[in-house]
């Protein structure tokens, strides 16, 4: 995700009403390093979320290709590096969709990696509470999400 800069955030913040700009505010107040990404979402990418999820995955995959593979421990951090981005845009998008729909792609990423993450007990831990994650999270979706939901994730957990 690119972050605008000052000036392309000014410009576009005119356009909100003062009780809209409060709002952002709020919730801009809960972050601290990240305060620009964050409105950078909420200005330019929260209007469409297929969106920004296709630019979080594409840095994802750029993130995986970029990992030091010389041994299980520089893996272990990189993916840790991964996986820490990757919740601090969830957390920018607050939506449960987002947050399955990404936390699956991060799944479906780490078993296509190579060496496989199983022979690691800490990555094999690391994606199985991400799976809990994405179950948990899928229960509070509607009843056709569910569905859809229910069946990647089973074929995460059969690979």
């Amino acid at each position: 995700m690119k972050t605008a800069t000052v000036k392309e955030l000014r410009t576009e913040l005119n356009n909100y009403s003062s009780k809209e700009l409060v709002e952002i505010c709020l919730r801009l107040s809960k972050f601290k390093k990240e305060n620009k990404e964050l409105l950078t979402y909420l200005l330019y990418e929260a209007h469409d979320e297929d969106s920004y999820i296709r630019s979080v995955k594409l840095e994802m995959d750029s993130q995986f290709e970029e990992v030091n593979r010389k041994s299980f421990f520089y893996i272990k951090k990189s993916i840790q590096k991964i996986l820490r981005n990757l919740k601090k845009y969830i957390r920018y998008s607050q939506k449960k969709e987002t947050q399955v729909e990404l936390l699956i792609y991060f799944c479906q990423k780490l078993n296509e990696f190579k060496p496989s993450f199983k022979r690691n007990t800490i990555l094999s831990n690391l994606y199985y509470r991400q799976i809990n994650i994405i179950k948990k999270t899928v229960l509070k979706l509607h009843e056709d999400l569910q569905f859809d939901y229910g069946e990647e994730l089973n074929e995460l957990l059969n690979s």
